[in-house]
């Protein structure tokens, strides 16, 4: 086996040396670019996701135990990176759906029903990610604050929290009470 070029790198780099720990993702950041590219199809997540993985790189590289070369541990590094960016997009889209599924099930006796479920999918769409989140199990799934809490893996005062917040936005939107009750479930 050939020795790793950036041994020398990595050991200094992991003692504090800035310059070492600079020239290591200088000569690594194009090819990480490239992986995360191919594997998400976009140029500016790539960007993003580089980003993170160099910012995360300077408190994790005294992890690295030297069992293959550094440019493989980094691309590894890399894949699993665009996977869990592709896995959250996949999440994020698949949990909207369903929500939108879930408010599409009841019956449309009249416009103002299907008012509601448009105007229930426009909200959400507003929502950060976890407060959409925490919407959708609590009021589009029916799950108990505990319930919700414990699928998010927050306290159950955080889902309670969340919801809160929800409605005070809701309430500063000027909502109708009709729109409300939605989100007032437990």
């Amino acid at each position: 086996m050939m020795p790793d070029p950036d041994a020398d790198l990595v050991r200094r780099a992991c003692g504090g040396d800035r310059e070492a720990f600079a020239a290591l993702l200088e000569r690594h950041y194009d090819r990480l670019h490239r992986i995360v590219w191919r594997i998400t199809g976009s140029r500016e997540d790539a960007e993003d996701i580089v980003q993170e993985i160099c910012c995360a790189l300077a408190t994790k590289i005294d992890g690295f135990r030297g069992e293959a070369k550094v440019s493989t541990w980094l691309s590894g590094i890399a894949v699993n990176a665009a996977r869990d960016h592709l896995r959250r997009i996949k999440a994020r889209q698949k949990a909207t759906d369903g929500f939108a599924m879930a408010t599409e099930l009841y019956p449309q006796p009249d416009g103002r029903d299907l008012y509601r479920a448009q105007w229930l999918k426009s909200i959400l769409a507003t929502l950060d990610e976890a407060l959409r989140e925490t919407v959708i199990l609590v009021s589009g799934a029916g799950l108990s604050h505990k319930e919700a809490a414990l699928a998010l893996g927050v306290a159950e005062s955080t889902v309670s929290w969340r919801m809160h917040e929800v409605r005070k936005l809701l309430r500063r939107e000027n909502v109708h009470d009709a729109g409300m009750e939605a989100f007032n479930g437990d």
